[in-house]
């Protein structure tokens, strides 16, 4: 079978984390992809105006798939939508507000605007960095759309609250999500990028897809040539046999055949 998608995580897979751009030759790799009819998708947990930012070059090259699989775009319209029952994500937000230790801020994701509940401790700054559009916010309820994604920042590092967090909320599959987001939604990146086959033809047989993260694992287990990154954690490297220091090492030899 044909590979008719690629799709890469960003940060920690395409992106180092502390980076804020991508380097040059992802791009001319996605524009030729393009000219072989084969789409890139970027898959993220970022939200869509930070992930065409950092693909402006080759964005209409691109599908997007955001905030984890809550939301996809294509040609700059919101194809896809998987937002988490409300009251679920006020429950988890409430939750991770109040016992994170005084250590935790919180972020509520519509469809292309961030919320925030902050403490001064780093989300705001991590935010900007990016490129979200947010607003801040005192309470989840003051959101004024539906909620796709809500997270969790820990500006001293996620290892103390996966136990306390990833258990209570597997219902919303709660993951970390890199080294200071746990994330919850009600999708994930294997329902976005089913979602995405559904609506453009593909079969997830056709689609080659990279990640570092266990919030990746959804989408590495259902496409047919999964890459894990090197860096990520030995449980992960141990689940999937094929290996890359960097996506752009393995579609230079793609495109080279």
């Amino acid at each position: 079978m044909s590979i008719k998608m690629i799709c890469s995580d960003i940060d920690g897979t395409l992106l180092q984390y502390g980076r804020q751009k991508l380097e040059g030759e992802i791009f001319d790799q996605i524009r030729a992809l393009h000219d072989r009819g084969i789409l890139f998708c970027p898959a993220s947990g970022r939200q869509y105006t930070s992930l065409r930012l950092l693909f402006e070059p080759v964005a209409d090259c691109c599908v997007f798939l955001c905030e984890n699989g809550g939301v996809l775009f294509k040609d700059e319209q919101c194809i896809a939508e998987n937002p988490m029952p409300r009251a679920l994500a006020e429950e988890i937000a409430r939750d991770m507000w109040q016992n994170s230790d005084g250590r935790g801020e919180v972020m509520l994701s519509g469809q292309n605007c961030a919320y925030l509940m902050e403490r001064g401790l780093g989300m705001l700054d991590r935010i900007k960095f990016i490129g979200n559009r947010y607003q801040i916010i005192h309470d989840p309820a003051e959101v004024p759309e539906e909620i796709v994604k809500t997270s969790v920042y820990l500006h001293e590092g996620v290892e103390k609250y996966v136990d306390r967090f990833v258990p209570r909320w597997q219902q919303a599959n709660c993951a970390v999500a890199g080294p200071y987001w746990i994330d919850t939604t009600t999708a994930n990146k294997g329902i976005g990028v089913q979602s995405l086959c559904r609506v453009l033809g593909i079969a997830p047989d056709e689609v080659m897809a990279f990640g570092d993260n266990f919030n990746d694992v959804s989408m590495l287990d259902i496409v047919d040539t999964p890459y894990i990154m090197d860096s990520a954690a030995p449980a992960l490297r141990a689940r999937y046999p094929l290996h890359t220091p960097r996506p752009e090492d393995v579609l230079r030899d793609f495109l080279a055949k």
